[in-house]
């Protein structure tokens, strides 16, 4: 599974953060080619407005070929969560959300299920800003 979840500064500084989410299962692990997927699609989700990254210290986001493609792009912007420090990670929110929701106490029959289930939790999520909001919040960290 692969979660993104983006805030930008209101129209007006009083305003609250707007939120986009992002929410992708794959079939096997997440490499380099990938993450340079994710990535892309999030620049066209967003436009190509400027945009950082901030991720957690998965080899695949320290790969070479990764940081070329991200050098090259003008719009984009990569920086790492310090390693082993959850608690600053929004989109952990978003798993403990799903864990404590969508998938608590359920053991499904198969994949398909259990991808299914995931997914109408990330609906569910993506269509709530005040929830997105609160999981920047419980990391104490600010736009």
């Amino acid at each position: 599974m692969c979660g993104l979840v983006a805030y930008w500064s209101g129209q007006d500084n009083r305003d609250e953060p707007a939120t986009w989410m992002g929410f992708e299962l794959l079939e096997g692990a997440y490499d380099t080619r990938q993450c340079i997927r994710v990535l892309d699609g999030l620049g066209h989700q967003l436009g190509h407005q400027p945009v950082t990254v901030i991720w957690d210290n998965l080899g695949a986001h320290h790969a070479g070929d990764l940081q070329a493609w991200a050098a090259a792009q003008s719009w984009l912007v990569l920086e790492y969560l310090p390693s082993y420090a959850p608690e600053l990670d929004p989109v952990e929110g978003l798993w403990a959300n799903l864990k404590g929701c969508e998938l608590a106490n359920r053991c499904c029959t198969d994949r398909r299920e259990l991808i299914a289930t995931a997914q109408v939790g990330s609906i569910r999520v993506r269509r709530d800003p005040d929830l997105l909001r609160s999981f920047l919040a419980g990391t104490g960290l600010t736009l």
